[in-house]
């Protein structure tokens, strides 16, 4: 019998375990973290006399050889982009060992810092964005994990099926006919093929205030294991339309002009319609998350960005040409009095 099976199979159990097998001290204290939308649980562990780590623990078995968390954290500090160093995995617990970034998230230090310091902190992000996307061009042929992955249509059109069902459907509970649910089915499908069509870059893929860490005095980015490539404004908007902190014109604006900079794009123009493009999508990808979290998880810690993220969606979707029909389609699903 194992370990691992000789104790009830719990996060805290299973990091007991791993402190047993890497010879910590009895005395090492644990401590549960706020977990995200994944199965995936975090436990820190605070050694006496000796750092603290966090510890991944997984729903099972993980082969670290394969395991995403572990190979595109070696990937983005080639790019470079400053990540957790990683410093061990246990294949049966399930637990990946990673560096203790500490707890202040990008989302509490924009609440706090004084204006100047928070565009700072934004223009930081931008940074690492244009980071990720130009290591990716220089990695490409690398044949990294990532880069085999896409935004094409079939993965967009998915995550808006999955809005439809575990939001419109599920949480909303608002009843599809038939014509409409065809009629929104194209749309879309024209919304997807419009993002696909677009050039490719190496993304992050939920670049938000919290996956960002601020960590001795620069931003550390987290939560990256489902990096893939996808259109340039992705993670712009992630960031720049963040269901959990929400800016104003102006800061949207001189952050798409200091991306436009560094990128170095000529358009303008080209870059905000295609922003306000992914915006759509992205509003509508997060709604279904959020759904699936409170009305099938139990998980209220989402309902707090219902109103920004619908807020967002009825914005761009208003916004982005050619989306009339969209917008009257969901409608009645995206007013804020229905959540």
């Amino acid at each position: 019998m194992t370990e691992r099976a000789q104790h009830p199979d719990t996060p805290e159990s299973r990091a007991r375990s791993w402190l047993r097998r890497a010879g910590m001290p009895s005395s090492t204290s644990l401590v549960r973290l706020a977990g995200d939308a994944s199965d995936r649980r975090f436990v820190r562990i605070v050694p006496p006399g000796a750092p603290s780590r966090v510890l991944v623990v997984h729903e099972g078995p993980i082969d670290p050889d394969t395991l995403p968390l572990i190979r595109v954290a070696e990937l983005f500090r080639r790019l470079p982009v400053p990540v957790p160093a990683v410093h061990g995995a246990d294949a049966e617990l399930g637990i990946v060992v990673l560096e203790d970034l500490g707890d202040t998230m990008l989302e509490e230090a924009a609440a706090t810092l004084p204006a100047a310091e928070r565009t700072a902190r934004y223009r930081e992000a931008v940074d690492i964005v244009a980071a990720i996307q130009r290591g990716g061009r220089r990695l490409a042929d690398s044949g990294a994990g990532p880069f085999g992955l896409r935004f094409d249509v079939a993965k967009l059109t998915q995550e808006l099926d999955f809005f439809v069902e575990h939001f419109v459907l599920g949480f909303r509970r608002h009843a599809l006919p038939a014509p409409a649910r065809r009629a929104l089915d194209d749309e879309f499908r024209s919304l997807a093929s419009d993002m696909a069509a677009e050039p490719r870059v190496l993304c992050h893929r939920d670049f938000h205030s919290r996956n960002l860490m601020l960590h001795r005095n620069r931003l550390h980015v987290i939560d990256f294991q489902d990096a893939r490539m996808g259109p340039d404004t992705y993670d712009l908007a992630s960031l720049l339309r963040d269901a959990y902190v929400e800016l104003d014109a102006a800061e949207v604006n001189g952050l798409l002009t200091h991306y436009r900079t560094v990128a170095g794009l000529r358009d303008g123009e080209a870059l905000r319609r295609r922003f306000v493009r992914t915006t759509v999508q992205r509003a509508l990808k997060a709604l279904g998350t959020f759904g699936f979290q409170i009305a099938v998880r139990g998980n209220s810690r989402y309902r707090d960005a219902l109103p920004r993220t619908l807020s967002y969606a009825r914005a761009a979707i208003g916004q982005d040409r050619g989306r009339r029909r969209l917008g009257e389609l969901l409608g009645p699903v995206l007013e804020e009095s229905a959540s």
